[in-house]
């Protein structure tokens, strides 16, 4: 969990956050520390209307996240084949993108 240690979680922008997982699959590592960094009391404070939900399931199924922007557009990534990075960086450079004042700070 290297990216959150430097990097900021900004839910501003996000409008929900559905991740979806069987918790005894071995490739759901990188899908639980995403869930760890958007669901975490800092970052959830970023807006308090911003949806975490947490769907764990018994079921084999492939990790997924979910997320849906304000302005309706989603991204949905499998978690099986990307590292937490990977994922952490898709969701910031979308959430930048999509936050004026992200983008200035950004700048910076």
């Amino acid at each position: 969990m290297a990216a959150s240690s430097r990097a900021t979680v900004v839910l501003k922008a996000v409008k929900n956050i559905t991740i979806r997982f069987c918790p005894f699959e071995s490739n759901v590592r990188s899908t639980r520390e995403f869930l760890a960094m958007v669901g975490s009391e800092k970052a959830r404070s970023t807006n308090m209307n911003c949806e975490v939900i947490a769907m764990v399931k018994h079921d084999k199924s492939e990790p997924v996240v979910d997320i849906t922007y304000a302005d309706g557009e989603r991204l949905v990534m499998k978690g099986a084949k990307l590292s937490t990075r990977e994922m952490f960086s898709a969701f910031q450079s979308r959430c930048i993108a999509k936050d004026p004042q992200s983008q200035a700070k950004a700048k910076k």
